[in-house]
């Protein structure tokens, strides 16, 4: 990226069919296939304009909670390598800084450095992409608030490692973490770029070593006027998904809190494999009732299109409920869990193939709320009846207190240090 983006330098408007033309499998393959791709036709109603940024600073809650879901993500997680409380601090406000530049579609500093050992430096591999709707939203881990940094007055009140759930099949490598940067945007360079550059950071800062990363694509939820994409099992995924300002004003954002925490909210981080090979040995027919809609409309069973309200009460002419007891639908619906919401802001992944010649892939589970235990009783009711858990396994997971917005002049989570 350049302190002014080059018009001409590529096309800045690319409909969504364009770019995941050209993103194809992989998701780095995209960048280097857009100009090929807008060849290729487009979709007019739903316009990716590479030119859009968002504010770092300003608003009551950091970007990439509900703002628009881009097309990309690199979500990556680390561990604190340094024991000083003001080590933290100034990784905080250097990030803060570096991330403000970043999502204007700017460099944080020098491409070509003056030695090999300077600090700040940009790594240059987004020059001229422009910012793409880049958003990098920052959490902060239990270890955090831990006496060892003189925090432990300052934790957040719901803010713990998440109770065992019946689904998990953890594994260590993909568990866990002490912060959290969640980077998104409409072109998978500019998202690589921005966590590459904050990641190098935090490790030449001492502070903090990368632990686990998962790189998304594909919108898996669906926000506020985005059509509902689908997810690697085929289905659409996030038609219930909380879109009105009052759902986030009641079930995302923490209100009741001090001044620094007030409009922050929990993110919860859920690798989730699947068992792609077997899900698509089985019929479409019992694919449908495992979720409780149709696959090709998203309609629930019981209606007709898409956001038809799910009739949990339904039976066929045998007795049988239309909608399963175990379908995917029916647990996590509100209306069953004494009108619980979270905000999905999920993305598709594939690893390749794993060690048994298998497809490596599945979904990056990432949703937002106001307490971590509205997620654990939709997700111990999940992963104890839902149908879909013979297609999947749950083997990374981490909690995060993401803080709001900071102000100009600030920095993420200053209040915490007063």
């Amino acid at each position: 990226m350049t302190d002014e983006a080059k018009p001409g330098a590529r096309p800045d408007r690319l409909s969504r069919r364009g770019l995941l033309l050209g993103a194809a499998v992989g998701t780095l393959g995209a960048s280097a296939n857009l100009t090929a791709a807008r060849a290729q036709g487009a979709d007019q109603d739903d316009i990716v304009d590479l030119a859009q940024a968002h504010p770092f600073y300003g608003a009551a809650e950091q970007a990439g909670i509900k703002t628009p879901q881009q097309r990309f993500t690199f979500y990556m997680t680390f561990d604190l390598t340094s024991p000083l409380r003001s080590d933290l601090q100034v990784l905080l406000a250097r990030w803060s800084a570096a991330i403000a530049q970043l999502m204007k579609g700017q460099t944080i500093g020098q491409v070509e450095p003056l030695s090999t050992d300077a600090v700040g430096f940009d790594t240059g591999e987004a020059l001229n992409l422009g910012p793409a709707s880049l958003t990098v939203t920052v959490g902060l881990g239990p270890k955090v608030f831990s006496e060892s940094y003189g925090l432990a007055g300052k934790k957040p009140a719901l803010l713990r490692d998440l109770i065992t759930l019946p689904s998990d099949a953890m594994l260590p490598g993909l568990t866990g973490g002490d912060l959290s940067l969640q980077v998104c945007a409409d072109d998978p360079q500019v998202a690589y770029h921005a966590v590459r550059d904050l990641a190098r950071i935090a490790k030449d800062s001492g502070t903090a070593a990368t632990r686990w990363t998962v790189m998304g694509f594909g919108r898996a939820s669906a926000g506020k006027g985005q059509a509902t994409p689908r997810n690697l099992m085929g289905f659409k995924d996030g038609t219930r998904n909380i879109k009105e300002d009052a759902d986030f004003e009641k079930h995302v954002w923490i209100k009741d809190a001090p001044a620094w925490q007030r409009y922050g909210s929990y993110q919860v981080a859920r690798k989730i494999q699947m068992h792609i090979e077997n899900w698509d040995t089985d019929r479409v027919s019992n694919q449908n009732s495992v979720f409780g809609r149709h696959k090709v409309s998203g309609a629930p069973l019981t209606g007709t299109k898409e956001f038809d309200p799910p009739d949990f009460d339904k039976t066929d002419a045998q007795g049988n409920l239309v909608i399963p007891a175990t379908a995917h639908i029916r647990l996590a619906a509100h209306e069953n869990n004494g009108g619980v919401k979270i905000l999905r802001r999920s993305y598709n992944y594939t690893d390749g193939i794993n060690q048994f010649g298998l497809l490596d892939a599945g979904l990056l589970f990432v949703s937002y709320q106001n307490d971590p235990a509205n997620f654990e009783l939709l997700q111990t009711k999940l992963g104890a009846s839902d149908a879909l858990n013979e297609y999947i396994s749950h083997i990374g997971s981490a909690v995060f207190f993401v803080p709001p917005a900071p102000r100009e002049g600030s920095y993420i989570a200053e209040g915490m240090f007063d």
